[in-house]
């Protein structure tokens, strides 16, 4: 995929979460586990990327690249055997990137029992067909639920730039390092 769709048209209409939301399953297999069976962090991590990562395209009609990965947090492991089902959703919208929250769970296929995994907070660049930022579509709040998330989101914003600024001015004056 090259670009975007509207590259060079007019700014694409706002689009609300429900627009983009996706939830994608996968069965986890030997390969993805140790020796013990429990499922690697890493193949979750990747399930993450690739479920978000349809969302930010989804909402964007264009190429996206992860940014960074604010938060991930483990709960309960995943076994092979097991589904993995990633509930994916955008949470927040700036002007060229976007924040996608993704909840992850595991179903026992043979008990039906379902846990809460991991939860992630990514956030995701818009690309043009030259690889710069480009515009993306506002986002609509249309639930409570909506709002609460892109509230959430807006803290967790301010705290990474808070932290970006820190490392910033440390890099250019040690002196002003102070420890969090």
């Amino acid at each position: 995929m090259t670009g975007c769709p509207d590259t060079g048209l007019p700014p694409q209409p706002p689009k609300t979460a429900a627009y983009s939301r996706v939830t994608m399953s996968h069965m986890m297999l030997p390969q993805d586990a140790n020796p013990a069976g429990i499922v690697h962090g890493g193949v979750v991590m990747k399930h993450i990327d690739d479920a978000a990562g349809v969302v930010a395209i989804r909402h964007t009609r264009c190429n996206v690249v992860t940014a960074s990965i604010d938060r991930l947090d483990f709960h309960n492991p995943a076994f092979i055997g097991n589904l993995l089902t990633l509930k994916a959703s955008l949470n927040l919208v700036g002007k060229t990137s976007m924040e996608v929250g993704v909840r992850v769970e595991t179903e026992d296929l043979k008990t039906g029992e379902i846990r809460h995994t991991a939860s992630a907070y990514l956030s995701f660049v818009a690309l043009d067909d030259n690889f710069h930022p480009r515009p993306v579509p506002p986002l609509v709040l249309e639930t409570d639920e909506d709002r609460r998330r892109n509230r959430q989101a807006q803290a967790r914003r301010r705290v990474r730039l808070a932290e970006k600024t820190r490392e910033t001015s440390c890099r250019t004056d040690p002196q002003t390092c102070h420890p969090a």
